[in-house]
């Protein structure tokens, strides 16, 4: 063997000593940070849940924790928003955001430490409220990748941007930051961060994905104008629900007909209101839809076939064209999640490399859920990364494939997440990504 591949074998093994020294470093770290600290605070954050743009108590116990690890926060952004910034030299800009509302359900997980939290919503109802979508994850995560941060900063350089966002549920908490000038007040990124805890994927494995980890998503409602008549008499009107029922129908053959094949696309219509009594037949019926695509022609095309099915059984129904089904897209939409693929890629690598070989998720994705995160990095376009840390222990599957009680899902009064290697997978992740790209 010669004297220089005895050198580089000698400083592989060097570097791959360091790296896995480095990884049960930073470990050992989180690890203390969440006995220490996060435990406790994930412990608040989950019991003090808040709806979406009411996150006062959240918004404020976020702020006071990262500055008191010495980062600039600046409240009030887009209503409960926060923005913090830890400048540490020359570098990229570097945004990682977690988001903090909560949801209107009644916690039944069974928990010893089970929300019990109320608040009266928005339409002056009291209701339940829950962390039934594990953001109460997401924010202790930040606040234990900030400390680490900030700990390290003699690893790093540039600006680390941290965004609590608000009313994400709601797909309006990203909107309302954007629209109160984030970018510039505080600068535009180079890059962007975030994850999503999920019930679906076994504690210890990451998700990440070169393409779209989320769909795109509409909020639509059709609104039917009937003619009113007795029960008895049905020839004697225009019956709303037999239309809506002709529409929901029509509305089956939408995704099947007009996408081709291998694309997917969703429309479900949620709800359907109409009528009053038995005997009455109502002069008017209100469907609300939610549409799933993933790029913009694809959502054009759904949204295309949605009037045409609505309006054409309206001229079916007799209806004139002035009475005919009336089809509102509301505001509160969002574009597909489309992670960078070179980032993507770079950061899988680097996870591999720390974590080792298997950390990363090889499932399908199954569902079409949504995320406002791309109204941070679409328009102008900023290289990001959304990924996901399982949340659920593996035993829990396997009693699952044995026919035992089935993992709950997201939304669900029964959802639940094991909160120690959520939080310290989350940082460790997030820490690792950070470091690499705030070492350019």
């Amino acid at each position: 063997m010669t004297s220089l591949r005895k050198t580089l074998l000698f400083l592989t093994g060097l570097l791959c000593l360091n790296t896995g020294l480095a990884a049960d470093t930073l470990r050992d770290d989180v690890s203390a940070l969440y006995d220490e600290k996060l435990r406790d605070l994930f412990l608040f954050f989950h019991q003090n849940p808040e709806l979406s743009t009411m996150e006062h108590q959240t918004s404020a116990r976020l702020a006071d924790e990262l500055e008191s690890l010495g980062y600039s926060v600046h409240r009030s952004v887009g209503g409960t928003g926060i923005v913090a910034l830890l400048e540490n030299g020359e570098g990229p800009l570097v945004m990682f955001r977690a988001d903090m509302d909560g949801l209107p359900v009644e916690e039944k997980s069974g928990l010893s430490y089970a929300s019990r939290a109320k608040q009266v919503d928005p339409n002056g109802n009291e209701v339940f409220v829950m962390h039934a979508c594990g953001h109460d994850v997401h924010i202790t995560s930040l606040v234990g990748t900030a400390q680490i941060m900030a700990a390290r900063r003699d690893e790093w350089q540039g600006t680390l941007m941290l965004i609590g966002q608000p009313a994400e549920e709601r797909v309006m908490g990203a909107a309302a930051m954007r629209a109160d000038n984030l970018w510039e007040r505080f600068g535009q990124p180079d890059y962007a961060m975030a994850f999503h805890v999920t019930s679906a994927m076994p504690t210890g494995i990451l998700g990440a994905s070169v393409d779209s980890p989320y769909s795109g998503a509409d909020t639509v409602d059709i609104y039917i104008t009937g003619v009113g008549a007795h029960g008895a008499s049905p020839h004697r009107g225009v019956d709303p629900i037999v239309l809506g029922s002709q529409i929901v129908m029509g509305l089956q053959t939408v995704v099947s007909r007009t996408l081709p094949p291998r694309r997917p696309g969703v429309i479900t219509v949620g709800a359907f209101h109409s009528g009053t009594k038995h005997n009455i037949i109502s002069d008017a019926a209100h469907l609300q839809l939610t549409v799933r695509s993933e790029s913009a022609e694809d959502r054009t095309l759904l949204l295309d076939g949605i009037r045409r099915v609505a309006e054409n059984m309206g001229r079916v129904a007799g209806l004139p064209e002035e009475l005919l089904p009336r089809v509102v897209v509301s505001d509160e939409s969002v574009p597909p999640t489309l992670n960078d693929r070179m980032l993507t890629e770079r950061i899988m690598t680097l996870w591999n490399d720390h974590f080792g070989e298997g950390v990363l998720f090889s499932g399908e994705r199954l569902g079409m859920g949504a995320e406002d995160f791309p109204l941070f990095t679409v328009n102008p376009y900023i290289p990001s990364l959304y990924f996901a840390v399982g949340g659920t222990p593996p035993e829990d599957f396997a009693r699952e494939q044995a026919g035992g009680e089935p993992v709950p899902s997201h939304h669900s009064p029964l959802f639940k997440v094991e909160p120690t290697a959520s939080v310290t997978l989350g940082v460790e992740a997030s820490v690792t990504a950070l470091l690499d790209l705030l070492n350019q």
